[in-house]
């Protein structure tokens, strides 16, 4: 059993990556136990974007195209960091890359903040997840079943109850 794990626990997929230019860096898990790697921003020819506060909104470069194996995503997050010091999040968190997009990964990032931020070339602003996905057989049917048959019904917000 825990030979299994072990190997479950190692699988990896390769993702292709296309660096825009040579200074890009590469992506890269921070720690071994990392769900996301790091993404950075790629602005060398400028000397830095500024994010006003309270809402200011950019789309911010990686240099980077990826190959996604098909049957998987790339979700773009937030850094954790970012958004508890500075207010910094994405404007659709999670972003969802799909395997069949072949541009330049770019980042939409918002400044929540109460202090304009400054987004400087290679600052890590966002990481990535690879995550499978699924997709759907969509099967018409006439009516929803007896809405006693389970425990929700058809409440909708909060209707599980606050706690």
């Amino acid at each position: 059993m825990q030979e299994t794990l072990s190997k479950e626990i190692e699988q990896k997929i390769n993702l292709q990556i296309l660096k825009l230019d040579p200074r890009v860096e590469t992506p890269a898990y921070a720690t071994p136990g990392s769900a996301g790697f790091d993404l950075r921003a790629f602005i060398p020819d400028q000397a830095a974007i500024v994010l006003k506060a309270n809402g200011g909104r950019d789309k911010i470069s990686t240099g980077l195209k990826v190959i996604i194996p098909e049957g998987f995503e790339m979700q773009i997050r937030p850094r954790s960091g970012l958004a508890f010091k500075n207010g910094i999040s994405l404007t659709n968190t999670p972003g969802t890359i799909d395997s069949d997009y072949r541009g330049e990964l770019q980042i939409l990032i918002i400044n929540h903040g109460a202090e304009d931020f400054v987004i400087n070339h290679n600052d890590r602003i966002a990481q990535a997840v690879i995550a499978p996905v699924w997709q759907a057989n969509f099967i018409e049917i006439i009516e929803m079943p007896d809405e006693s048959s389970n425990q929700r019904g058809s409440g909708g917000f909060g209707s599980s109850g606050k706690n």
